[in-house]
């Protein structure tokens, strides 16, 4: 079974950064699309940002051009740079990982969670 372990995110004040960091524990040689998805209190999970085993990533109109998604040396390894950051970024941010190596659409989930990582921006 797939497990993932996340590392990262923390507290900043808007305009600063933070990078996240998962890693999936997965059989040798087997690629998956990783990903990070966020949730605040009353609110629905929402796609952030995903990468397949292409190096292709995808990302959320919100966090264009401020947030990079990019795999690391390792397979099944990525990391989430996060710039310019606002207080409406502030979340739980869960990795996430789908069997196949291709990424859904972010609209969609993943197969499996970590267990998230709260990123809290202040103004």
């Amino acid at each position: 079974q797939v497990q993932l372990m996340e590392s990262g995110g923390g507290k900043v004040q808007a305009g600063g950064s933070l990078r996240l960091f998962c890693k999936a524990s997965t059989y040798a040689g087997v690629g998956y699309c990783l990903g990070w998805y966020r949730q605040v209190p009353g609110k629905e999970r929402e796609g952030v940002a995903s990468i397949d085993i292409e190096n292709t990533p995808q990302y959320a109109d919100s966090v264009k051009g401020r947030f990079t998604i990019s795999r690391g040396e390792s397979l099944n390894t990525a990391y989430l740079q996060m710039n310019d950051l606002i207080p409406e970024d502030s979340a739980i941010y869960y990795c996430g990982a789908m069997s196949g190596g291709y990424c859904p659409a972010l609209r969609y989930g993943m197969d499996v969670w970590g267990t998230g990582s709260p990123v809290t921006v202040s103004s």
